[in-house]
C-alpha cells in the first residue's frame, strides 16, 4: 500500500495522533507527513503511505496557504487561543480598512522571531520544551516569504475578530504574523481558529476527514499516487531496458535533453510509474538514480 493522503485535520489531535490513526487504518508503520500542524488549528496534512515515505525530502513543501481568525486586543503565552492571556486588555474594535492599510508591510520577504511555543530547535532544545518550563531565550529572526495576504472577513464576525488569508514560505508562523500585524496597528491580538488550505500542489480539494477514511470499506480509494509527489521535478522517461538497470543503481545517459548541473529529476518507466529520483551529472550528460522505488515497471 504505497500513496499520499491528503488529510483535512480536525482540531484537538497532534500531528503524530493523526499519522498514528493512518497506521492503524492501513496496518503499517510506514506512515509519515510533511509538515506539522498544531494541535488547535485544521486543514490540509499531506501524509505519506509505505514507499512514499522515502520520497519525503523531495515533496514540494515551500508554498503553504492559511485561513486565519484574529482576536484583537488580548496577547496570549502561546499566540493563539489555547494559551493564558499576557499583558493588559487593549483596543479590539479593529476594522478590515485599518488592517488593509498596513499589510503592505508584510508583503514579500521579511524576518520573523520564531515563537517560544514552537517545534524550533535553538542550540539542539526544541523551544516549546524550555517555554512549558517558563523559559524564554533569544531567538534570532529568520526571513520567511508572505506571498499574498488579504482581509477575508464578512460581515458577521464576532466583535475584535477578522479573517486573514495568507499564502505564504514554509517555515511562517502565522501565530507571529498575527502578532506583528496587531503591533503595527498598536495593539495585540492572538490566534482563534487557523486553517491550513494547501501545502505545495495539494489542497482541500483533495482531503479527506480521518472519520470518512476510518468508514471507508475501501480506504485506498482515498489514496493518491506516489507520482504526484514529484511533478514539480523535471521528468526523464526511460526506455524499457534501462528501467530494470535503474533499479540496479545504474546511471543513464542523456541524449535529446538537457537538464541543469546537479539538477534533481523524476525517472519514470515508459508505463509512467516513478522508477527513480536522481540527479543529472553534467561531465557525463548521465542522471544517476539517488533513490529507487524497487518494484516500479
Amino acid at each position: 500500500m504505497d500513496g499520499v493522503l491528503i488529510i483535512d485535520k480536525p482540531a484537538g489531535p497532534t500531528s503524530h495522533d493523526v499519522v498514528a490513526h493512518v497506521r492503524r487504518i492501513f496496518n503499517t508503520r510506514k506512515v509519515g507527513h510533511t509538515g506539522t500542524l498544531d494541535p488547535f488549528a485544521t486543514g490540509v496534512m499531506t501524509v505519506l503511505v509505505g514507499k512514499a515515505t522515502r520520497l519525503a525530502r523531495f515533496v514540494d513543501k515551500d508554498v503553504k496557504e492559511y485561513e486565519a481568525a484574529l482576536r484583537f486586543g488580548l496577547a496570549t503565552d502561546t499566540g493563539d487561543l489555547t494559551g493564558e492571556p499576557v499583558g493588559e486588555p487593549q483596543r479590539h474594535n479593529i476594522t478590515a480598512a485599518e488592517i488593509d492599510n498596513v499589510l503592505d508591510r508584510f508583503h514579500g520577504e521579511i524576518m520573523q522571531v520564531p515563537p517560544m511555543y514552537s517545534a524550533k530547535k535553538v542550540d539542539g532544545k526544541k523551544l516549546y520544551e524550555l517555554a512549558r518550563r517558563g523559559e524564554e531565550i533569544e531567538r534570532p529572526a529568520v526571513p520567511v516569504t508572505i506571498r499574498k495576504i488579504e482581509v477575508i472577513s464578512g460581515g458577521h464576525e464576532p466583535s475584535g475578530i477578522q479573517r486573514l488569508r495568507v499564502r505564504c514560505s514554509a517555515g511562517t508562523y502565522i501565530r507571529t504574523l498575527a502578532e506583528d500585524i496587531a503591533k503595527a496597528l498598536g495593539t495585540a491580538a492572538h490566534l482563534t481558529e487557523l486553517r491550513r488550505t494547501a501545502s505545495g500542489q495539494f489542497s482541500l480539494v483533495q482531503s479527506v476527514t480521518l472519520d470518512a477514511l476510518s468508514e471507508a470499506g475501501e480506504p485506498s480509494e482515498y489514496m493518491l499516487p506516489v507520482e504526484m509527489l514529484v511533478e514539480h521535478l523535471p521528468r526523464f522517461v526511460l526506455t524499457q531496458d534501462r528501467v530494470q538497470k535503474t533499479l540496479d543503481g545504474m546511471s543513464t545517459r542523456v541524449f535529446d535533453r538537457t537538464f541543469d548541473a546537479a539538477e534533481t529529476v523524476a525517472m519514470f518507466s515508459p508505463k509512467d510509474k516513478l522508477v527513480a529520483v536522481g540527479t543529472y551529472h553534467a561531465d557525463e550528460n548521465s542522471i544517476r538514480p539517488t533513490l529507487v522505488l524497487g518494484g516500479s515497471k
